[in-house]
């Protein structure tokens, strides 16, 4: 189990040939309020451990870059 705080980007890299992952959330999903940060962004520099190509969702292929993305006051 981990929590991520509300507004907290989150990511995650399955090492194993399945996994099952579920949300418990705090509140209803609302996606015009979703923000996605692009997993690979190379200012970030995650050093995912990455064998071939990973299967990734079209939202966080979408994402956008941190210096790009939208800011909250």
């Amino acid at each position: 189990m981990i929590w991520i705080p509300p507004g907290f980007a989150h990511g995650f890299l399955v090492l194993s040939e399945t996994a099952e992952f579920l949300y418990k959330t705090t509140d209803y999903w609302a996606p015009t309020h979703e923000r996605c940060i692009h997993w690979c962004d190379p200012d970030i520099a995650i050093g995912w451990p990455l064998e071939g190509n990973p299967i990734v969702s079209a939202k966080d292929e979408a994402g956008r870059n941190l210096k790009n993305a939208e800011l909250y006051p």
